[in-house]
């Protein structure tokens, strides 16, 4: 696989040495994929007016599923929270049980699927358009989104598929697909398993590869040195090494990038919350102002931004599009999990968004209330990244190195756990044979090396898009099944209230 990942990198190296060349193909692929890109995007994320303001219609199908499956499963997302922790901690994990990743394994893959350059652009990017006040609405709906990732993905382990040689296949494809099947439609069943797998597949090209390395590449440049950075021009060299260091991950399976995920995930998350919360507390005097500046353009209903109806929006929007709740990738992730009790991972599968919503990005929230605000730095003109960057920088001259470290490690675990996502959605289609992951996994690659090379935003647009569009399918599948999962979910709770599930084998 590394040769074959080498060889396409070497490929586009050589096609894209040639400036004159490589911008022609850039504006190639942008003029042919463009108006197809536009056509989707206009119809995946078609607004509709509320009180004014525009609410893309897939983002009031995911708040509503989150709304509904928070009071269907009686609030889980708070009375199954310590569960969650107790099955992290591998109190229930069973060795013997099938699947391959332990439950803190799973969560950390899953965590570093979600956790990416969004938590730290993205949440500027929101409060600039919606507000301070988005960044209320942005925790309300990261917990919401607790229960809706539950549903998946105690789907994804039920429904999941043993292979001969050990290695497990789940998620969304398989469980609707089971769903029509056992209702005497297996033709429909499989074309939508085929519709879910082939967008996901397209989609993890986009915003779970090329997106990340461009903007890992981009941050890296900046605090390099810019336009004079050695690397200003070799965005080939930085998308090479990313690709080689992801190809080494990947090419050992699910094992291989949960183990990584569980190495990885802590200290980012960790370095990213301890310089966060030193810029919060380096700008104290400011945080009961920024607390009440928050809470006042929340339910505020007069703003320049839209008030509160336009804080509700951009928060949901921007918590929903972090945590993926909804979409189904991450029941992929949990799918390989080793237990005996899907249940068991639906409630780890709670700490996924808070650990990605309610934690980093209200930390990210935060920083820019607390410093960006009162200090002027709004006012500067930057945008995303370079905002929240100029944030830490306003403290601590050398933090955005921390930041830079912090957005190179989200990017890299974006990368891995949504290669396997691909990979999945791919062997659905293509079968399981060895040759025929290591063809994705040489793409993948490539595609990494690619995005740090050249700007295709048709590509990334239409990704985007792919990966939203399965929201639909995916969210009517789990309202079909959620009588299913709240029996399941309330017979396991119930059996280890009963002592009937053991600590160290369930």
């Amino acid at each position: 696989m590394k040769l074959f990942c080498l060889g396409l990198s070497a490929l586009l190296l050589s096609s894209c040495a040639r400036s004159a060349q490589s911008a022609t193909f850039d504006q190639q692929v942008e003029a042919l994929l463009r108006p197809l890109a536009n056509g989707l995007a206009d119809v995946v994320f078609y607004p509709v007016e509320l009180f004014g303001q525009p609410f893309p219609l897939i983002v009031l199908w995911l708040a509503t599923a989150a709304i509904f499956f928070t009071f269907y499963m009686g609030f889980i997302n708070i009375r199954g929270f310590g569960l969650a922790l107790r099955h992290v901690r591998g109190h229930f994990h069973n060795p013997k049980a099938r699947g391959e990743i332990s439950h803190f394994q799973a969560v950390a893959t899953a965590v570093s699927g979600t956790v990416g350059i969004g938590n730290i652009g993205g949440v500027a990017v929101a409060i600039v358009i919606g507000g301070p006040g988005a960044a209320f609405w942005l925790i309300v709906a990261g917990f919401l989104s607790m229960s809706t990732k539950l549903v998946e993905c105690t789907l994804g382990v039920k429904y999941r598929r043993h292979n001969p040689d050990g290695s497990v296949s789940g998620g969304p494809m398989y469980y609707l697909e089971r769903y029509l099947a056992d209702r005497q439609l297996p033709r429909l069943g499989k074309c939508l398993g085929s519709f879910y797998a082939l967008s996901l597949v397209i989609g993890c090209l986009g915003i779970g590869n090329m997106f990340q390395s461009n903007q890992a590449y981009v941050q890296f440049v900046v605090i390099t040195g810019g336009e004079q950075s050695f690397f200003a021009d070799k965005g080939w060299l930085f998308g090479l090494a990313i690709a080689a260091a992801v190809g080494l991950v990947i090419v050992g399976g699910i094992r291989s990038i949960a183990r990584v995920a569980a190495h990885i995930v802590p200290f980012m998350g960790v370095l990213y919350v301890v310089s966060a919360v030193i810029i919060i507390a380096m700008s104290y005097q400011q945080v009961p102002g920024a607390i009440q500046l928050i809470l006042s353009s929340a339910f505020n209903m007069e703003s320049v931004t839209g008030g509160m109806v336009g804080a509700i929006i951009v928060g949901f929007q921007r918590a929903l599009f972090s945590n993926e709740a909804g979409i189904g990738s991450a029941s992929i992730a949990h799918s390989a999990v080793q237990t005996n009790n899907p249940a068991s991972e639906g409630l780890v599968s709670l700490l996924e968004p808070f650990i990605d919503t309610v934690v980093i990005c209200t930390l990210s929230s935060l920083v820019i209330v607390t410093t960006a605000y009162p200090f002027g730095i709004m006012d500067s003109g930057l945008e995303g990244i370079a905002l929240t960057s100029a944030a830490f920088e306003h403290h601590v001259s050398w933090a955005p190195y921390p930041l830079a470290l912090a957005a190179l490690l989200f990017a890299f675990s974006t990368s891995i756990s949504w290669s396997y996502y691909g990979l999945k959605g791919w062997t659905y289609l293509f079968g399981e044979g060895a040759l025929t992951q290591m063809i994705f996994k040489g793409v993948f690659c490539a595609f990494i090396a690619l995005g740090c090379m050249i700007q295709l935003a048709a590509v990334l647009d239409f990704s985007d898009a792919m990966i939203f569009l399965i929201a639909i399918p995916n969210i009517l599948g789990l309202y079909l099944f959620a009588p299913e999962v709240k029996r399941d979910v309330n017979d396991y709770i119930r059996r280890i209230r009963a002592g009937e599930v053991h600590l160290n084998g369930n």
